[in-house]
């Protein structure tokens, strides 16, 4: 199975749950290119359960910093899939990590640091353009639109 632009929804920015921190300096490049480019061109990928972020803490982050309403994401089972792996990052002071473990950071008030978790996962996100001005309106009444 192989993502596309119609596996892409449009989630409340509120529902999302970081598990780890972000490094200032590639959020603000990464906020600039999206300025550049005037939307989102990458999907987060989310825990379709809790809203724990897998992949695209800088892009939430920036999504914060604009104020925006809402992002695009692929909504995944986590706990479940096995297509998609978690590992850590050499020298981020951690020999290992466990799924449970990304869930459980997401929902508390703690952050493991930056370049903590490293998800491998099989398929590669479809490539995307979100406007901005479309991120910035109020999600629907379901919580989720599909694009």
């Amino acid at each position: 199975m192989e993502w596309t632009e119609d596996d892409v929804s449009l989630v409340p920015l509120q529902w999302l749950k970081p598990h780890e921190q972000v490094k200032e300096r590639n959020r603000d490049k990464l906020l600039e290119m999206t300025k550049r480019w005037g939307g989102y061109t990458k999907p987060l990928i989310v825990d379709k359960r809790t809203g724990a972020i897998l992949d695209g803490h800088h892009r939430h982050s920036i999504a914060v910093i604009m104020g925006l309403k809402r992002v695009p994401a692929l909504c995944v089972d986590y706990l479940d899939d096995e297509r998609i792996q978690v590992d850590v990052w050499p020298g981020c002071g951690r020999d290992s990590l466990s799924k449970q473990e990304v869930i459980a950071m997401s929902l508390s008030d703690d952050l493991f640091p930056p370049k903590t978790s490293k998800h491998t996962i099989a398929e590669d996100t479809p490539p995307i353009h979100i406007p901005l001005d479309v991120l910035s309106i109020y999600p629907s009444l379901t919580g989720s639109d599909e694009l």
